[in-house]
């Protein structure tokens, strides 16, 4: 035992595992073994994944943001030296791995009960390898494990840990404009030229429901979706720089993008979509959504003055949405599309009310709140649910 410890000691390109509870507490017995210590790292274990050390090693390398996975995300050769350590340290990950209660507790003289945990066998280093040479899937660091994220009150990524989870199949209607965004999105994946998506239209209509399904669809292909808010734009630029040696793809996110005529803002989100020094990356592209065709707030008085103004500010009021490259509209569905939507929702929920007593329900309940759209769909089921 002393002997790991001191082999752990060595770590190198997987260094930053020293630093964590359930690694650090399995040194601290191993320097120094002992029936507290001892539980202190099997409670470390409990608490992290419930007391299954293969599994819990296998995940932490698999995440683990180091120099190598970086080296390999942007395309970098690994020089032979790197490759061999990463390689001798899987080794000692491997034997860590395969530790058993008996195995630590050999050399204890204990006569009380001390706590039991469990262990996967496998094959650490070809599971990495494997993962590092798919690194465009897989990713590592907090991208390995998490699906969407946002921007924080400080402009930088982080994950989000109740994440959306609509998906593409519960979705009703709308397929022609859904596949446009899936189609662009997966040429993005595939490395094609993409292009970034004004989603306009009535309110409860899909669209952001739309985006995360996809990022749902397609994120074991290496789609990671990041949530800017609006008057977080400013952060893009260095969004952008952290995100472009990341060997994934990525969707940045605009929800409800509307600007104040004077909003500085506006030119911040128009220069990132003209392709900047800063912005350019062909791992990003932005979708977001809107219920205004022209996204900036017009009020009369910008139409007032002579022709040549008038002209320039209308020009101005367009320019923004004109740099998306696709225009998808989700339009407020008809009487026979709302109600084709509550059919499915209530089907797929096991409601076996009538189909003509349900119709009625669900026109009285749009009427109510003055019109029709697919959110009002959904709200309208689960009403129905909670009764």
């Amino acid at each position: 035992m002393k002997k790991l410890r001191t082999k752990l000691s060595t770590l190198c390109v997987f260094r930053d595992l020293l630093k964590d509870d359930v690694i650090d507490a399995l040194c601290v017995y191993l320097k120094k073994p002992n029936e507290s210590a001892y539980a202190e790292f099997v409670a470390s274990l409990y608490k992290a994944n419930g007391g299954n050390l293969g599994e819990y090693i296998k995940e932490i390398c698999s995440n683990s943001d180091n120099v190598y996975v970086r080296s390999i995300g942007a395309g970098k050769n690994v020089p032979n030296y790197m490759y061999n350590t990463i390689v001798a340290e899987l080794d000692i990950l491997q034997e860590v791995a395969e530790l058993t209660k008996d195995d630590l507790c050999a050399d204890l003289d204990c006569d009380v009960y001390l706590p039991d945990f469990t262990t996967t066998k496998l094959r650490l280093k070809d599971i990495y390898l494997h993962r590092a040479e798919n690194i465009s899937k897989y990713g590592y660091g907090i991208y390995a494990k998490n699906k969407m994220f946002y921007a924080d009150e400080s402009g930088n990524v982080a994950p989000v840990h109740n994440p959306d989870t609509t998906k593409l199949s519960q979705l009703v209607d709308y397929e022609r404009e859904r596949q446009i965004i899936i189609d662009n999105t997966k040429a993005l994946l595939s490395g094609k030229p993409a292009a970034n998506i004004l989603l306009t239209g009535d309110a409860g209509a899909g669209k952001s429901s739309t985006v995360k399904a996809v990022a749902n669809a397609l994120w074991e292909d290496g789609l990671r979706i990041v949530e800017v808010k609006k008057d977080q734009l400013r952060v893009i630029p260095k969004i952008l720089d952290e995100l472009s040696e990341n060997p994934l793809k990525f969707i940045l996110f605009i929800d409800d993008l509307s600007f104040l005529k004077d909003d500085d803002n506006f030119n911040t989100l128009k220069a990132v979509l003209e392709g900047s020094v800063t912005a350019k990356s062909s791992n990003v592209v932005i979708y977001a959504t809107s219920n205004r065709r022209h996204i900036i707030k017009e009020t009369f008085s910008d139409r007032d003055g002579d022709d040549i103004h008038r002209n320039d500010t209308m020009q101005e009021l367009v320019s923004l949405s004109e740099r998306f490259g696709i225009h998808v509209t989700f339009s407020k569905p008809d009487k026979e599309t709302y109600l084709h939507i509550v059919h499915h929702l209530a089907e797929e929920n096991g409601i076996g009310m009538p189909n003509t007593e349900l119709d009625l329900l669900a026109e009285r309940f749009a009427l109510e709140r003055g019109g029709r759209s697919a959110r009002l769909a959904r709200q309208f089921v689960d009403g129905l649910l909670s009764k």
